[in-house]
């Protein structure tokens, strides 16, 4: 008799642990699921900062090329900050919102064949985890406008030319290098190779659009 209720004890003791340890062990997977997520948008936004960066420092070292004037270059660079953050949020708003619409048909169909009996609060769930088309717009617009922000605010105050150049240069190679550097530390690669890649990347656009521009320009077409 003494034995028995010494093993309903256990058992009656036992449960609790084994229900701490699986709530412990779902705290883990959502923090695990959750730093996955933000480190997808964080990885996101970079790469839209470093688009902005590169795309508007081209068309004003392009543009640059064969119109030496302050204000043609800053109203170029202007131009493409606001072009390029409508086409990303757009662009963006587009693509997750076909997203949306694809994983909630998947709900729908999963509703359907389910008998919803103690589902409504997993659907609530999972409806709240759906991707917002305006929010990724919204950080895509950001994301872009900040990095094209870099050569602009380097270029506003100098009106020399030669000098204009040279420190919208050194300006974006050290955003690139930051930038490189921190989509290495989101995505775990190496810091060195990855930061190397993006400016050379950079350097290379920069110096297409100056050299094609300039060729164009002095060719009277």
């Amino acid at each position: 008799m003494a034995s028995n209720q010494t093993s309903l004890n256990v058992a009656k003791f036992a449960l609790p642990v084994n229900d701490a340890e699986q709530q412990a062990t779902l705290e883990v997977e959502t923090e695990e699921y959750d730093y996955s997520k933000r480190a997808q948008w964080l990885r996101a936004a970079v790469l839209g900062a470093n688009d902005g960066l590169v795309s508007t420092a081209s068309l004003m070292m392009g543009v640059g090329a064969v119109k030496q004037d302050i204000k043609v270059m800053i109203l170029t660079g202007f131009a493409g900050l606001v072009a390029g953050a409508c086409s990303m949020a757009i662009g963006e708003f587009v693509s997750v919102y076909s997203q949306l619409e694809i994983e909630l048909a998947q709900l729908k169909r999963e509703k359907e064949r389910g008998n919803n009996g103690g589902k409504d609060e997993q659907d609530e769930g999972e409806k709240g985890s759906l991707p917002n088309p305006w929010q990724a717009a919204a950080a895509s617009a950001l994301a872009f406008s900040a990095g094209a922000l870099v050569p602009l605010l380097a270029a506003s105050f100098i009106k020399e030319y030669k000098v204009r150049v040279g420190v919208v240069f050194a300006a974006v190679t050290f955003a690139l290098m930051i930038f490189g550097w921190l989509g290495a530390a989101l995505g775990k690669t190496p810091a060195v190779r990855s930061s190397l890649r993006v400016l050379v990347g950079g350097w290379l656009a920069m110096a297409i659009t100056f050299g094609l521009t300039k060729l164009i320009g002095s060719s009277g077409l």
